[in-house]
C-alpha cells in the first residue's frame, strides 16, 4: 500500500487530505503516481501545476523519485518564504 497525503490548496481542491492506494509495478516513481491520479479528471489537474513539490517518506524529492510498497507521499504546492 502506498499513502498519498495533500496539503493545501490541493487538500482543498480534492476535498481530502489523503488515501491509500495499492502499489503495483506500474507505480514505479512518483511521477507514475500523479499521472495515475491525473487520469482520475479534471479536480485532478491540481497536481499538474508548475512548481508541485513532493516528498516520498516525509523527505523533500523529485518526482522522478523511485517509490516502492509502504512509502509515504505527499503532494503540496510551491512554498514561498518571506
Amino acid at each position: 500500500m502506498i499513502e498519498v497525503r495533500f496539503f493545501a490548496r490541493y487538500r482543498e481542491a480534492l476535498d481530502s487530505d489523503g488515501e491509500r492506494l495499492a502499489w503495483s509495478a506500474e507505480l514505479d516513481s512518483l511521477d507514475a503516481l500523479r499521472r495515475q491520479l491525473l487520469a482520475r479528471g479534471e479536480a485532478w489537474q491540481v497536481l499538474a501545476e508548475k512548481g508541485l513539490m513532493c516528498a516520498r517518506n516525509q523527505e523533500l524529492c523529485s518526482l522522478a523519485e523511485p517509490l516502492a510498497d509502504g512509502d509515504e507521499v505527499a503532494f503540496f504546492p510551491p512554498v514561498t518564504g518571506g
